[in-house]
């Protein structure tokens, strides 16, 4: 079975360190994020189908380039 998991890569506590998590916190989210659309691609078809996707769905959201990140990963 495959997990996902969310790798947060801010350990600093203040607020600053969450709007701004400077080049290696952004490029350790981005290949988090690579790796956690590579792996809906290893699911089997009941897995997507628990988590409520398709395999088509899952294979577009596989392919989306990594600087194409989820709208809570911005600002």
């Amino acid at each position: 079975m495959a997990h996902i998991v969310h790798i947060n890569a801010h350990t600093r506590k203040d607020d600053s360190s969450r709007r701004h998590p400077g080049i290696l916190g952004m490029l350790v989210n981005r290949m988090a994020l690579y790796r956690q659309r590579k792996a809906l691609l290893r699911l089997d078809d009941h897995l997507l189908e628990d988590l409520g996707i398709t395999r088509d769905e899952a294979r577009r959201e596989a392919h989306r380039p990594v600087w194409d990140a989820p709208d809570h990963w911005k600002g």
